[in-house]
């Protein structure tokens, strides 16, 4: 092998370490959005019931692993914590869903407030006590 390519294969080692870091890093971080267009009440066929405050959106694929831990810790979330409730879409099942919510990695989960606004999104399976925290202000008049 050659100086330079050894160089090449060096710099195009670290470039990929770099980019799988941070993605790593920024998997289930909660990231606050701009309202968009989309309700996820809607795209989700659910109606809110009177103590709804904050919809879960989850977009899943069935052959997703994270997937199943991030449904199970936003059931677990959706049932102890009052005014959240948790829905999925198999994005296999309901591609147009993905398409109009910009979805392009599952797990997501998006978070609606009752009147359809889009509040935050999590990719990757969502870290619980940071998800609370971002969504304290709308759950607060609920407690």
């Amino acid at each position: 092998m050659s100086a330079v390519g050894a160089i090449v294969l060096v710099a195009v080692l670290v470039v990929a370490t770099v980019v799988g870091l941070v993605v790593r890093a920024r998997a289930g971080q909660v990231r606050m959005t701009t309202p968009g267009a989309a309700s996820g009440w809607s795209l989700a066929h659910v109606e809110p019931e009177p103590d709804d405050r904050v919809l879960l959106l989850q977009l899943s694929s069935p052959i997703c692993t994270p997937c199943r831990q991030t449904a199970t810790t936003l059931t677990d979330l959706a049932s102890t914590q009052p005014g959240l409730r948790h829905t999925e879409i198999d994005i296999a099942d309901d591609p147009d869903a993905a398409a109009t919510l910009h979805v392009m990695r599952t797990p997501t989960t998006i978070a609606f407030a009752r009147g359809g606004r889009e509040l935050l999104r999590v990719s990757g399976v969502p870290r619980r006590a940071e998800l609370l925290e971002a969504l304290d202000s709308e759950l607060a008049e609920h407690r």
